[in-house]
């Protein structure tokens, strides 16, 4: 499966989503004029990973900050891995958040209060 890489800018994150090695990384700011049209490739092709997904697939989130419609859409994407859990697949959302940053924290607790895919919290200390 060809891999899924978005090149981040200012307003919207690095993305690199590997099928071969199930290593999906999103990292940077999350302010896209239109967070719909930005998150589609990655529900997309989250939906065709789904019918091949590896035994094991890590989700690195780093994100430094992210606006409510890009809250939205990222619940989209949790929930697709939530789908392909479902179906005896190990999953796991590794969620970085910076020392001090009581929001990024709260909103990765709140994600994994919905989705039922194991978290863990990383604290980045610089």
């Amino acid at each position: 499966m060809e891999a899924l890489i978005i090149e981040g800018t200012a307003k919207t994150p690095n993305v690199s989503f590997n099928g071969d090695t199930g290593k999906l990384e999103i990292k940077g700011r999350s302010i896209p004029e239109n967070s719909i049209e930005f998150y589609k490739p990655l529900v997309d092709w989250l939906e065709e990973y789904a019918h091949a997904p590896k035994d094991k697939t890590v989700v690195d989130v780093h994100l430094e900050y992210f606006n409510t419609s890009s809250s939205k859409c990222i619940l989209d994407v949790f929930k697709k891995l939530e789908a392909i859990h479902k179906n005896k697949y190990e999953i796991l959302i590794i969620w970085h958040y910076e020392e001090d940053d009581e929001d990024m924290l709260e909103a990765g607790e709140d994600y994994e209060s919905i989705i039922r895919v194991p978290f863990k919290m990383i604290e980045i200390v610089d």
